[in-house]
Order: C-alpha cells, then sequence, then structure tokens
C-alpha cells in the first residue's frame, strides 16, 4: 500500500496553474472593463465637445455648417459622429468610439443658455 504522501505529488503545481488561469481571466476581464469604461468617456467628451462646436455655428459665432464642425470637433476627439441634428439653435449629436469590436456611445445636446 502507498503511502498518503504519494498520492499527494505534485498537487502543488496542479494548484499553482490553476490559481495563475484564475488571476489571468481576472485581469483580462478587469482590461476589457476599464478600456470599456475610458472608451465610454471619450465618447462624451467628444459629444460634448462636438455639440457645443456646433451650437456656436447654429448661433452665428462661427462660421460654417453646425453638423460640419461637429463632425471635425468629434474626429480630433478620437470620434465619430453617429448622429447630427440641429433644431433652431440647439444642436444635438450622438459620438461613437469604437472598442474591441464594440461601440461606446454617448449622445450630448448643446445651445445658448435658457434654451429648452
Amino acid at each position: 500500500m502507498q503511502s498518503p504522501k504519494a498520492f499527494e505529488r505534485g498537487s502543488g503545481t496542479v494548484l499553482a496553474l490553476a490559481t495563475v488561469a484564475v488571476l489571468a481571466a481576472v485581469t483580462a476581464a478587469v482590461v476589457l472593463v476599464c478600456g470599456a469604461w475610458a472608451a465610454r468617456q471619450r465618447a462624451g467628451i467628444a459629444a460634448d465637445a462636438a455639440a457645443l462646436a456646433g451650437a456656436d455655428v447654429a448661433v452665428g459665432r462661427a462660421a460654417g455648417d453646425p453638423c460640419t464642425r461637429a463632425r471635425l470637433v468629434a474626429g480630433a476627439n478620437g470620434a465619430t459622429l453617429a448622429e447630427c441634428a440641429v433644431a433652431g439653435v440647439v444642436v444635438s449629436v450622438t459620438a461613437v468610439v469604437p472598442y474591441a469590436g464594440w461601440r461606446a456611445e454617448a449622445p450630448a445636446r448643446a445651445g445658448p443658455p435658457g434654451t429648452p
């Protein structure tokens, strides 16, 4: 009959490999979630800046087309515009930033103070 210690040989290696695999999976998940959060933040910043730039054109503070200006500003911030709408002097946009096969989207709206 074998001693109980003979059955335990190599169990430390298996436990160490399992621990490393779990840590690698958790790290990969954290990196993906943090990257998605960062992409959403970039989309929000780009949408805000694009809406403000479009509103400047809509009220006459800058020349050009509001949506064209909004697209340029969004592009300068690493995003594209999925939507752009002008209602009087209010500009509404949706900025998109791609990340790992997904799309982080953020809407924004800008106009003069007091506009609904």
